[in-house]
């Protein structure tokens, strides 16, 4: 049923207590659905060590195991191509059709990216479980919203609450899950979906945390805060993940793209090369299959020599770029954090053995590193602090790494390097085969929030030459909220509330952003 002006503004007065129990809501459905994928995923990772373990001793075994990769990568083709929003690690999508510009079936995504993730990660490929849980999350969102027969503008919000339980759900990580979401996936901390948002976080991660246990995802020890003389390792550190950052974005929009410049590749040729080339990893290097959680208990250990770590960061970064530009249901978010910690263990040794670091710091700097390669990839500095704080359950290191994501974030920014999620959304909207959103008549609020610097700072409201498409319907300052006139002065934080029709959303809010943001 369409929704008229009237009836949307009405909405619009009561919408943190009605959106409070709608992410309440969300959060049991989301939840719910994250802790089962998360179950599944959970006996996929010891599926595929147990066929490893026979293969490695049986060749008849090993065989079989090529013949059933074959099979499975088969099977995500047919998904892929079935459902492309499925394809990669789901957050580009959300991202999209937060701005308007995709339009998801969650009936078709849920179904197709909890089994294509399932047989990515059975079958070893190097991808995570958080892309997939915050899209599976969302489309849980969007889900409750069909239900109950939502509007536009209400859906983006149960959206993003699905999103939020989606990373709380599957890293037992509720502050994280909401700083991500409004962060990334929402871009503005207005009160009504901050508190909707927590309420979903949390949710979700109680029923998750029920059966999956309270404890942090890393369990390894981390000694006393970096003393204040090593500080300039950490700057030197921040520096190195900021540049290493950046060529991680560069090599995977390469990657991304030589897969889809060869014309003889489709979607289930194209996913043959990872899963076959996870059989024979399988066989002769496993370490680098799956998440690669192993890995940072190993490099936090301090046992592992400079050569080891090196290798396994050069195997490891290769194979994940190989897994996920071929389009495999599953995210980037783990993997990375993995290299983060590589990276991390790396430097650290190598400072010990020749620029005086003290060896006990090695834990220290692969929690730095990850919170860091994080920050310089995604471009979420604030969540990559709290992300790392909860998996491990060290607060104690807060200002060191702080330190390291500013570091990263500068220099990922000087080197021009765009955030990972918004460059695949660009190349996802360029590509064929995208649902473009083409529903009529709705109308949509979207809230936009006028940061220090940007070009609406101190304008007038009859200064600003809006777009046709829009009507600045109110503008919120503090705890008050103004009627908006001609001479009404628009100041920095100003949250402007804008209502537009649903097939102008992406001109408005393209338009907001740029004028919205720090020139």
């Amino acid at each position: 049923m369409k929704k008229n002006t009237s009836h949307l503004l009405k909405r619009a007065a009561h919408f943190k207590a009605i959106l409070t129990g709608e992410g309440f809501l969300v959060g049991i459905v989301a939840g719910i659905v994250v802790l089962l994928y998360r179950v599944v995923l959970e006996y996929a990772g010891k599926g595929m060590e147990w066929v490893l373990g026979y293969a490695r001793t049986y060749p008849v075994i090993a065989g079989l195991w090529f013949f059933v990769l074959f099979a499975m990568a088969c099977i995500v083709g047919k998904l892929v191509k079935y459902e492309p929003m499925i394809s990669g690690s789901g957050i580009p999508q959300v991202e999209g059709e937060m701005m308007g510009k995709l339009d998801q079936v969650w009936w078709k995504v849920l179904p197709a990216k909890f089994l294509g993730g399932f047989l990515s990660l059975f079958s070893g490929l190097s991808l995570g479980r958080e892309g997939p849980s915050i899209q599976i999350g969302a489309m849980a969102g969007k889900a409750v919203s069909k239900a109950l027969d939502r509007e536009k503008t209400e859906e983006k919000y149960l959206l993003t609450c699905g999103a939020s339980a989606g990373l709380a759900a599957a890293f037992h990580a509720p502050l994280a899950g909401v700083m991500f979401s409004l962060e990334e996936i929402h871009k503005n901390f207005s009160v009504s979906v901050l508190i909707s948002v927590m309420t979903a976080s949390i949710t979700a991660d109680y029923i998750s945390s029920q059966f999956m246990g309270f404890d942090s995802v890393f369990q390894f020890d981390i000694g006393l805060e970096v003393e204040p003389q090593y500080y300039w390792h950490i700057v030197i550190l921040g520096i190195l993940l900021g540049l290493l950052g950046a060529f991680y974005n560069k090599m995977t929009l390469w990657i991304q793209g030589l897969y889809k410049k060869n014309k003889s590749l489709n979607e289930t040729t194209r996913l043959l090369i990872p899963f076959l080339l996870a059989g024979v990893l399988g066989l002769v290097m496993p370490e680098i299959l799956g998440s690669g959680h192993h890995l940072i208990d190993q490099a936090a250990s301090g046992s592992m020599v400079l050569p080891a770590l090196l290798f396994l960061l050069a195997a490891k970064f290769l194979f994940s770029l190989i897994c996920f530009g071929s389009g495999a249901p599953g995210g980037i978010f783990f993997p990375l954090l993995v290299l983060g910690a590589l990276i991390g263990g790396a430097y650290s040794t190598f400072a010990a053995e020749f620029l005086g670091l003290d060896a006990s710091y090695i834990s220290n700097f692969v929690l730095l590193a990850m919170a860091g390669y994080f920050t310089a990839i995604v471009r979420a500095p604030i969540t990559g602090i709290i992300l790392i704080f909860e998996m491990t359950g060290q607060v104690s290191q807060m200002l060191s790494m702080s330190l390291v994501a500013i570091v990263a974030y500068l220099t990922a920014t000087a080197v021009k390097s765009e955030p990972i999620y918004e460059s695949l959304l660009g190349n996802l909207l360029k590509s064929k085969g995208i649902q473009v959103c083409e529903e009529r008549g709705e109308k949509v609020l979207q809230e936009f929030v006028i940061a220090y610097g940007s070009p609406m700072e101190n304008q007038t409201v009859s200064q600003e030459d809006w777009p046709v498409s829009c009507l600045l319907v109110a503008v919120r300052r503090n705890a008050t909220e103004l009627i908006p006139k001609g001479k009404t002065q628009l100041m920095a934080g100003d949250v402007l509330v804008v209502l537009s029709n649903e097939q102008d959303v992406p001109e408005v809010y393209d338009y907001m952003e740029k004028r919205c943001k720090e020139s």
